[in-house]
């Protein structure tokens, strides 16, 4: 039934991505310019496709000259989901920032009026070649990702990113991806048969590279570069249609990428975008990538009699009276379904129809008052349809089969809204909500989608509703799709809609991810469980290595009303000496067995996002020492670090830079969380001088990873430290202990090259490359083939404390439960905290 479930929508996912995923779950209603604008659209055959890496590293601007002035069907195809970046919004990392990456693009394609789709590539990090990127991607089922979008997408042009000619100049995953797509769009062209699928090859007429200035080193080596297969796209046009120009909706569509900070100020001015050819014919025009390809309708055969009636539309549109139109767009309608295409057809006849609905100001939304529900439970839904026109209109609604509701008729009368309350329930079968392509674990490089039509897609279609047989008269009923989303009233935000989300009938979870244990100290785990139906008795129990000593083995979970949560506390003691394991919260039910938990993302930016998974925890027994009592925690990016100073026993005071205290005098260490001078440079700024006087009477100041953009030497504490770009990516990359007496490494623990273990993603980035001679280096790493670099982890006497640089990274490797993490860190809190100085042959600096 899943299946089913599936592929009974996969034809309306594709139709509503050939509308530009215009609706993010609340109607829009188009004014009569946008209209007009629309029918425009319907004289454009031509398609594009931009291809690169991750969210981010497409081309706005490019996009949206594309769908807004040329009006081609544009798609951005991002080889990841970014799921191996960092969080400037909140705590999510790794799937969950996927999660929230995806909605961003999808938010931002709403903008500019592009499609978005992927591949199954998962974004590991940085990837400094593409012979590593592939090491850890599997190249050929990449190749078949984006062969299967081009040949379902069909476009006409391809525009790379990046430059597939220069390996090892820039991020490995950025390169792969142009070298994919030359790859790609041959191998698409021809008779090879992508596994799972059977596809018709598409032949795409040319293949560019979006390039600038920046990626020949100088403004003045592009200004004497040889530009022969240059084309220049000037791309700064004002829509009247929408009051906006092209830069300033390229801007708000890259400010959606809140989550890596992307705000950006909208441009009014022109602006120039370079393409190099690379393959296929080359454009007649050079100041136009579609010159010599068909873009008219008589590409498609008995297409021009189409034009004809088209333009006559266009040129009797009024705007005061769109309704005058109709007769006439209803007449295209019939001419379009006569043709005997199978591409173009269904394509233009869905914009047509959506032109045809919003000139008569029709509203269709089906929603409900909760937002999670359970298989089996049922649902209200009420479906508002709203007829704005000056006919009546009959409509029939038709649910999904798998639904069993019975068909209603209703006749709408002009200029009026009815509601029509229709309780349904879910399927027993139905499927708990969670990324389609993270229901089954993959691999580090790839995600593993079991339905290979399901791959290319941002997300599957919303799993219930049905459709409306909308009677616009002249004999044209049009086909409606519709489906049920929760709906409500923010006193803040106003109307809200967002998904309807299944979850399990109990849900179950382990507080914490991570729990770190002090020698043989035992602590109390929570199991948490949450009824979403009402429940019978039961029991509940954590689940874990058997060296791992678990009390009480069950507890008895009483029956449970639906909405109901109650948390149950294990004791767990580990084991002697250094340990680590998974533990898991388990709900037996009359039978049943409850394993899953359910993961809320909610974000006002994208609609709420949700997982349901396994629960497990890690335990960990990393065998530390800790002597900071009190730290003081300031909130950078985002990150859990504090969370994970708590776990190895110190007390943490979190502030936002704005918010530090003038005195920090009572806390044992300061620390600063990732790329706070970033984020906050001028609360940051403004801090300096109380962290300077801090540290010169004896405190510790911590500071982690920042980016070197506009990052001076004298910006980050006391002293000097110039940031660059350097990393080592490899999380296996052997680590030289250049000092192991140096207290930092040695006291109160003796850090050891099995510190650096099962570290994840990556050692670090943005290495300082040079410091203030106080400074000390402790360790040295590199990546194969290169240099040792020795500013991952620098420390120095200043007054009567210490200043601590790192770029080692620990908001990654807390997280995973890396015991070495744990125990270098109890070391950078614990370093002014049991009395050590460091020895030093230097002048003391104030």
């Amino acid at each position: 039934m899943k299946k089913l479930i599936f592929t009974s929508l996969v034809v309306l996912l594709i139709i509503q991505q050939a509308t530009a995923q215009e609706n993010r779950l609340f109607p829009k209603q188009p004014n009569t310019a946008e209209i007009y604008h629309n029918i425009e659209r319907l004289g454009f055959l031509g398609t594009a496709l931009y291809i690169a890496a991750h969210p981010d590293d497409e081309n706005t601007r490019l996009i949206s000259y594309l769908s807004n002035h040329r009006m081609a069907r544009t798609a951005y195809l991002s080889l990841t989901r970014g799921d191996g970046g960092q969080n400037l919004i909140g705590p999510q990392l790794r799937e969950q920032l996927g999660m929230i990456r995806t909605q961003e693009l999808l938010e931002a394609r709403n903008i500019d009026g592009g499609q978005q789709f992927f591949t199954r590539a998962n974004d590991f990090g940085y990837s400094k070649h593409p012979d590593e990127t592939f090491e850890i991607w599997n190249k050929d089922a990449l190749l078949d990702d984006v062969i299967k979008v081009i040949r379902e997408f069909k476009p006409d042009v391809i525009i790379n990113r990046f430059n597939h000619r220069t390996p090892g100049t820039t991020h490995g995953h950025h390169t792969g991806s142009a070298m994919i797509s030359m790859e790609a769009f041959d191998k698409a062209a021809s008779n090879y048969k992508v596994p799972g699928l059977n596809l018709a090859p598409w032949k795409t007429d040319r293949l560019f590279f979006n390039t600038s200035w920046w990626f020949y080193g100088s403004r003045d080596a592009f200004a004497k570069a040889d530009k022969t297969n240059l084309l220049e796209i000037t791309s700064g046009e004002f829509y009247s249609w929408i009051g906006k120009s092209n830069g300033e909706i390229a801007a708000l569509s890259r400010s959606e990428h809140k989550s890596q900070g992307f705000g950006s100020s909208g441009s009014r001015d022109s602006q120039t975008e370079y393409l190099e050819y690379l393959k296929g014919s080359f454009p007649d025009d050079k100041e136009d990538l579609f010159s010599g390809i068909n873009t008219t309708w008589s590409r498609v055969k008995g297409g021009d009699k189409i034009q004809d009636q088209l333009t006559k539309v266009i040129s009797q549109y009024d705007f005061y009276d769109p309704e005058a139109s109709l007769p006439q767009l209803i007449k295209l309608h019939k001419m379009i379904s006569a043709l005997d295409d199978k591409h173009w057809k269904p394509i233009k006849l869905a914009e047509l129809e959506q032109i045809i609905l919003d000139i008569n100001g029709v509203y269709l939304s089906a929603t409900t008052n909760s937002q999670q529900v359970t298989a089996g439970q049922s649902v209200p839904v009420s479906i508002e349809f709203t007829n704005r026109s000056c006919i009546d209109m009959d409509v029939e609604f038709v649910w999904n089969a798998n639904l069993h509701v019975e068909k209603t008729k209703r006749t709408i009368d002009a200029k009026t809204s009815e509601q029509i309350n229709t309780p349904f329930s879910i399927p027993e079968e139905a499927y708990a909500t969670t990324p389609y392509y993270l229901v089954k674990k993959g691999t580090l490089g790839m995600y593993a989608v079991s339905d290979h039509m399901q791959i290319g897609y941002p997300e599957l279609p919303l799993q219930f509703g049905g459709y409306a047989r909308i009677d616009v008269g002249d004999g044209l009923v049009i086909q409606k799709e519709f489906t049920v989303h929760f709906k409500t009233t923010d006193p803040v935000r106003g109307e809200i809609h967002e998904p309807l989300h299944i979850v399990p009938a109990v849900a179950v979870s382990v507080q914490n991810p991570v729990y770190i244990f002090k020698n043989s100290e035992s602590q109390k785990i929570p199991v948490t469980v949450k009824a979403n139906e009402n429940t019978t008795a039961g029991t509940v129990e954590l689940c874990g290595p058997n060296e791992w000593n678990i009390t009480p083995t069950t507890m008895n979970l009483p029956a449970m009303k639906k909405g109901e949560v109650a948390t149950y506390n294990f004791k767990v003691t580990p084991p002697d000496g250094a340990a680590r394991g998974l533990v898991s919260g388990l709900v037996k039910i009359g039978g049943e067995s409850y394993t899953k938990e359910v993961i809320s993302i909610d974000y006002d930016h994208i609609p709420d996002q949700q997982l349901v998974r396994n629960n497990e925890a890690q335990v960990v027994q990393p065998g530390l020492e800790n002597t900071a009592q009190t730290v003081a925690y300031i909130n950078g990016a985002g990150d859990d670090v504090a969370t994970a100073i708590e776990a190895i026993g110190s007390k943490v005071f979190r502030f936002n830079p704005d918010e530090v205290p003038a005195d920090l005098s009572k806390y044992d260490a300061v620390m600063v969380g990732i790329r706070a001078y970033n984020v906050a440079p001028t609360a940051m700024a403004a801090l300096q001088q109380s962290l300077d006087g801090y540290v010169k009477n004896g405190g510790t100041l911590i500071m982690q990873y920042n980016t070197n953009r506009r990052i001076s030497p004298d910006a980050l504490g006391p002293l000097s430290i110039t940031l660059s770009r350097k990393r080592v990516t490899d999380e296996n990359a052997a680590v030289t202990i250049l000092n192991p007496k140096h207290p930092l490494l040695s006291t109160p623990n003796q850090i050891t090259a099995a510190d650096f273990e099962n570290w994840v993603q990556e050692r670090g980035l943005y290495f300082p490359t040079e410091w203030d001679s106080a400074f000390t280096p402790l360790l040295g790493m590199n990546d194969k083939g290169e240099e040792m670099t020795k500013g991952s982890l620098i420390v120095a006497n200043y007054g009567k404390g210490h200043v601590v640089y790192t770029g080692l990274s620990l908001f990654r490797e807390l997280p995973a439960g890396v015991s070495g993490a744990y125990r270098l860190l109890a070391n950078m809190i614990s370093l002014g905290s049991h009395g050590t100085r460091i020895n030093t042959t230097e002048e003391q600096r104030f």
